[in-house]
């Protein structure tokens, strides 16, 4: 019976891998992650040109597609950050429940109280990496970003985090990796096909001002570019709106926040009613043809949020069908 286990979770990820480099761009498969986010380019022309493919929140991230209906936008997704206070499979049964389609996975998260002390990262097992992904797609949820502090300067850790990326069939893996590593991760981000955003903590953190991130990353090809955590940027007393200005055609993923106050004791509030101005920086990111995913992190109220999350998607709904004339499907 274990040997049998474990050659049916060996064939089902097998399968998975399989599928995320061969299947067609909507058939509910990862290929359409492989070539959403991380085709995108500076100074992209606008939506559906070839290197610049406008992401939607339709079953496949690529819009445009044979067989995929044209919805501007962006794929809302979790970040499972949100619930690193319970489980995985709780992060993905709530993003179901609030009928969002993607999640960014995080390090390290324990996977469910069935599973003990199992936790989920690049050194998953397979048998391990086949319950999540059943997990995934029952709940109709996929992976499309992963955060990581496991880039570095170690080219073999820094493989295995690629490795894990490219099974899960994420798009663009987020973290802070220190300056001197970038050669090291911009090579592996050609390598692999995956695209790799710097993310901003608040002040003194490395990266927390856009002028810091752009100066580090001046010398690296398109694969690299920018995760835009607007909370941390008003927690460094920065305007979120003209952060994204400065950094306009190198934002490859957004950790969309708005906070009650402008201070570093700031907390998540529902989008819209803090002072980040929610509706400006998705317009902004509209006027740049941003085609990445917009992440919910919501980082207050932990275990009882679902109500205020509930409102931020409902929030997003309401503007991005404003922005765009379109109404947004789940």
């Amino acid at each position: 019976m274990k040997l049998f286990q474990v050659f049916s979770a060996v064939f089902a990820v097998s399968c998975w891998v399989s599928a995320a480099m061969a299947a067609g761009p909507c058939c509910g498969r990862l290929a359409a992650a492989e070539q959403a986010v991380q085709t995108q380019r500076p100074g992209c022309a606008g939506a559906g040109t070839p290197a610049c493919p406008r992401t939607g929140r339709s079953d496949c991230p690529v819009v445009g597609a044979k067989g995929c209906p044209l919805k501007d936008g962006w794929p809302m997704t979790l970040a499972a950050w949100t619930f690193h206070k319970e489980t995985l499979f709780d992060a993905i049964d709530n993003a179901q429940k609030l009928g969002i389609r993607y999640i960014e996975l995080i390090p390290s998260h324990v996977v469910s109280p069935e599973m003990g002390d199992s936790r989920f990262d690049v050194n998953a097992s397979v048998a391990l990496i086949a319950k999540i992904k059943t997990k995934m797609e029952r709940a109709g949820v996929r992976p499309l970003a992963m955060y990581t502090n496991g880039l570095n300067s170690d080219e073999a850790q820094c493989r295995r985090v690629f490795d894990f990326a490219k099974v899960m069939g994420i798009i663009t893996i987020n973290g802070e990796p220190p300056m001197d590593a970038l050669p090291l991760v911009d090579k592996l981000a050609n390598e692999y096909g995956i695209n790799v955003a710097v993310h901003n903590h608040p002040r003194p953190s490395t990266y927390w001002n856009p002028e810091i991130v752009l100066e580090a990353i001046k010398d690296c090809s398109p694969r690299i570019g920018v995760c835009a955590d607007t909370g941390h940027w008003i927690r460094s007393g920065l305007d979120p709106v003209e952060c994204l200005k400065k950094l306009e055609g190198r934002v490859y993923w957004v950790h969309f926040k708005d906070l009650n106050e402008v201070s570093r004791e700031a907390h998540d509030v529902v989008w819209g009613t803090g002072e980040a101005d929610a509706g400006g920086i998705l317009a902004e990111l509209k006027r740049q043809n941003y085609v990445g995913g917009i992440a919910i992190e919501y980082e207050h109220n932990w275990g009882h949020a679902m109500p205020e999350l509930g409102q931020c998607v409902a929030f997003y709904r309401r503007t991005v069908d404003a922005l765009f004339g379109a109404v947004q499907e789940p």
